[in-house]
């Protein structure tokens, strides 16, 4: 399970577009501790993709943002809102990207793009990522425990999924609108 969380945050953190929220969710119905584990190895994907996209990004920056514009949710508009952000805050921004529906690969890759220093993203990236998944893994235990304490563990991935779900038809029909 460790190994695909890693997996599952390197690949979102390049073209896969479903957060690994969603695994590391799962996790965290059952065992908070191992949904925890799981989310340093999904911390560590993240990192080694936000390095592969940041390195794509100083070698080729107009390919790597034609394929982003490419993958469900993201425009040229969101590209060069991540840039502003950069500019404006540097690797702060990361942190609002993380709790705003803004794809972590924006930030690796508009990174390498402006040649901004890789050990400062990938430094950031740390708590950036982890800060979330923890949060994530903390709440959905907790409303597993007090509110569906009852409940079999097929029902609360049931529910959770669905949440996922309307989580995901919501947040694409708001990025449509947007973009």
């Amino acid at each position: 399970m460790f190994a695909f969380a890693f997996l599952w945050g390197l690949a979102e953190a390049t073209l896969f577009f479903i957060v690994p929220d969603v695994l590391l969710s799962l996790l965290a119905l059952r065992d908070r501790r191992r949904a925890w584990v799981a989310c340093g190895y999904a911390v560590a994907g993240a990192v080694l993709g936000g390095a592969l996209m940041y390195a794509w990004a100083v070698h080729d920056p107009v390919q790597v943002r034609s394929v982003l514009i490419s993958i469900p949710a993201i425009s040229p508009d969101l590209l060069d809102q991540v840039r502003a952000q950069l500019d404006d805050w540097g690797y702060a921004s990361l942190f609002a990207g993380a709790f705003s529906g803004v794809p972590y690969k924006l930030y690796a890759s508009e990174a390498g793009a402006a040649a901004l220093p890789l050990a400062g993203l990938l430094i950031v990236t740390i708590p950036a990522r982890a800060l979330r998944f923890v949060l994530v893994v903390a709440v959905v235990n907790w409303i597993a425990r007090r509110w569906l304490g009852g409940w079999t563990q097929n029902q609360r991935k049931a529910v959770l999924l669905a949440g996922w779900i309307v989580f995901y038809g919501g947040y694409f029909s708001v990025m449509a609108r947007l973009n």
